[in-house]
């Protein structure tokens, strides 16, 4: 993760010389046509494996009554997959050569996340968090690599601020061999590393901004929305379907499936309609943008495992009541709202009435939580409806075209 930078970060893109090896120098931020590489959109690909076994984890801690223990192993999980994603991201953005090298590299770094996600299971059931832990030294690791051969490449406070980065990211790695103290100790340890982890590039950056490219820091967290929101789609229709097979709930399960998916697209509506790229200027905005977005990501994935819940819970599978398998799909879905709301929309809202549409939204989806039997189908309305208020409303102001459309 970087931020925004002086004048010495933007340095401009020199002619990389063809080979399976070249100089790891910083790119420029004033590139132009700068988008993600096939080898980006692999690596996110891979990394919804590990977020799609948390979800499955989430799905079987709530639909058995455990959901505060369910929800706290899995801000513990995503948080080590979402960490990861991020600090890969934001190098890439500034230092991407694409040569032999970076590209083994960063295949170690998938690896180590298929490794994490195959150590899901047992880090919810058991909390063993070795295969987790283990995952995490791959892709670690691997990024201390990055940075080490960034530095080399570097020179004055840019080398500094690559060997900050990798100091800091090994420090940290040690630190998290706290997951093996006793049970009880864990929440605190994870508090802990969580505070360390995001400290890492504010003592990195002190004196060097790296040179990350705001358009496609933008698009890549864009893409990596649409993949968490199909992965959502996608296990509420294997729930879905699994539930059909078994028995016939056309009349409980549709309700769910309509809200469900009218879920999902207001998601990605509101989240899309403005690029958000010209706001990333600011070393503060940059921080506080990139990391608000363990929120957005974590949300829509539980939104897909809510619906799981929902379905289970439908067709007499859960052991819970319809009004916790209703605020399974609202709650994450009027989180997800609010965090979009504050780090994208608010700034493009004009006047009290287009501010208030998200907030309110998010409100009423809470209360569609205790409609029983319809409150995923009402809460799904009311999404679509946020979408319809926002473009009518700015519809009314076309001088400000620029404005966000919900």
């Amino acid at each position: 993760m970087t931020s925004t930078s002086p004048s010495e970060a933007a340095s401009t893109p020199q002619p990389v010389p063809r080979g399976p090896l070249r100089t790891m120098t910083a790119r420029g931020r004033d590139e132009e046509h700068r988008v993600a590489s096939p080898l980006e959109l692999f690596f996110d690909l891979c990394f919804v494996v590990a977020i799609a076994q948390a979800g499955v984890q989430l799905v079987h801690s709530v639909a058995e009554g455990h959901a505060g223990e369910g929800v706290l192993n899995y801000a513990m999980v995503f948080f080590s997959i979402w960490w990861a994603w991020m600090n890969f991201t934001w190098f890439a953005s500034a230092y991407d050569n694409d040569d032999a090298l970076y590209r083994v590299v960063t295949l170690v770094q998938i690896a180590g996340v298929l490794v994490l996600a195959a150590g899901v299971t047992r880090a919810f059931e058991d909390h063993a968090f070795l295969l987790v832990w283990l995952g995490y030294v791959i892709m670690r690791f691997a990024m201390i690599a990055q940075w080490l051969r960034a530095s080399r490449a570097a020179e004055g406070s840019e080398r500094t601020t690559a060997l900050r980065y990798a100091g800091g990211v090994l420090l940290c790695q040690v630190g998290w061999v706290g997951l093996f103290l006793p049970e009880p100790a864990l929440p605190w340890v994870f508090l802990v590393m969580v505070a360390a982890e995001l400290c890492v590039p504010l003592y990195a950056e002190k004196s060097f901004t790296t040179s990350w490219h705001p358009h496609h820091i933008s698009e890549r967290y864009g893409l990596f929305t649409i993949i968490v929101l199909g992965e959502t789609i996608a296990a509420a229709t294997v729930a879905v379907k699994s539930a059909m097979d078994e028995q016939e709930a056309l009349g409980e399960l549709l309700p769910i499936a309509a809200g469900g998916l009218l879920i999902v697209f207001s998601a990605w509506w509101i989240y899309f309609a403005v690029p958000i790229h010209g706001r990333l200027r600011s070393n503060g905005q940059a921080f506080l943008w990139g990391y608000g977005h363990y929120v957005i990501f974590a949300s829509a994935a539980a939104i897909g495992a809510g619906l799981e819940v929902a379905v289970e819970q439908a067709v007499g599978k859960a052991h819970i009541s319809t009004l916790a398998a209703s605020g399974a799909v609202t709650l994450p879905t009027a989180l997800y709202l609010l965090t979009v709301w504050a780090l994208h929309a608010r700034h493009f809202k004009v006047g009290i009435a287009q501010q208030l549409v998200l907030p309110v939204t998010a409100l009423l989806v809470l209360v569609c939580t205790f409609l029983g039997d319809w409150g995923v189908l009402a809460a799904g309305i009311v999404a679509a409806l946020a979408v319809v208020a926002g473009v009518t409303l700015i519809g009314r102001a076309p001088e400000r075209g620029e404005a966000e459309a919900v």
